[in-house]
C-alpha cells in the first residue's frame, strides 16, 4: 500500500520546459510536415509513454531529497539544450529539415534531448516508473523522429 504521494517541482518545471514548445510548434509545424503514416506501434508507444511521464514526472511515491549530482546536472543541461533546439528552429525557416536536423551534433535533438533528460531525472530520483516511462517513451518517440527524418534524408 502507498504511504505517500509526493510532488517532483524539478519533474513540474520540465514538463512546463517541454510542453511550452510544443505549443508554439503546433502553430508553426514544417511544411510537409505528415504524421498519417506513422508506425502505429511506435506511436502506440510514444502516447503511453507520454501519458505516463507526464504522470510520474509530477508524482513520486518517496520523499525525494534534492543534492546537486552528475544525472542532476546532466537531466538539467538537457533540458536548457532543448530549450536551444526550439529557439533555433523557431528562428529558422521551420522547415522539415530544420525540425529534424541535429542541434550541437546531437542527432534528432528534439526527440532524444527530453527523453534523455526525463530518464536521468527518473534515476536521480531513483523513480523506477518514470524510468521505464521514459524508456517507453523514447522508443516510441525517437523511432518516429528516425523515420521521419530517413524519409527526409532518403
Amino acid at each position: 500500500m502507498l504511504d505517500s504521494i509526493y510532488l517532483s517541482w524539478l519533474g513540474i518545471i520540465y514538463l512546463i520546459m517541454l510542453f511550452i514548445p510544443n505549443f508554439f510548434w503546433t502553430k508553426h509545424q514544417p511544411l510537409g510536415y505528415d504524421a498519417k503514416s506513422e508506425n502505429l506501434i511506435l506511436l502506440i508507444l510514444e502516447r503511453i509513454g507520454q501519458g505516463l511521464v507526464t504522470c510520474f514526472a509530477i508524482i513520486s511515491f518517496q520523499k525525494i531529497i534534492w543534492q546537486w549530482d552528475i544525472l542532476l546536472i546532466i537531466a538539467t543541461i538537457a533540458m536548457f539544450l532543448y530549450e536551444g533546439y526550439w529557439i533555433r528552429y523557431f528562428r529558422s525557416d521551420c522547415t522539415l529539415q530544420d525540425f529534424y536536423t541535429s542541434f550541437l551534433k546531437i542527432p534528432l535533438a528534439g526527440a532524444t534531448l527530453p527523453v534523455l533528460a526525463f530518464l536521468c531525472l527518473g534515476i536521480y530520483e531513483r523513480h523506477i516508473l518514470l524510468v521505464i516511462s521514459t524508456i517507453i517513451l523514447g522508443i516510441g518517440h525517437i523511432g518516429i523522429h528516425y523515420e521521419h527524418f530517413r524519409k527526409i534524408n532518403a
